[in-house]
């Protein structure tokens, strides 16, 4: 089975955006659009930092 990855495009607007997808290909994670494609890269930036630490908080309660 293939590892996650990252995947940058272009939505309809011309704006960045990426998904996470799972190594089945399936998408688990999407991102807003960004203006500028170094902003999309930022955020996947961010998450690679962050997500590991990120506490999952139930609201549905």
């Amino acid at each position: 089975m293939a590892n996650p990855k990252f995947v940058i495009s272009k939505a309809a607007n011309g704006e960045y955006k990426f998904v996470l997808k799972a190594g089945n290909g399936e998408i688990i994670a999407q991102s807003e659009t960004y203006k500028a494609k170094a902003s999309a890269e930022n955020g996947i930036e961010s998450i690679r930092k962050n997500a590991p630490i990120a506490e999952i908080v139930d609201e549905t309660v």
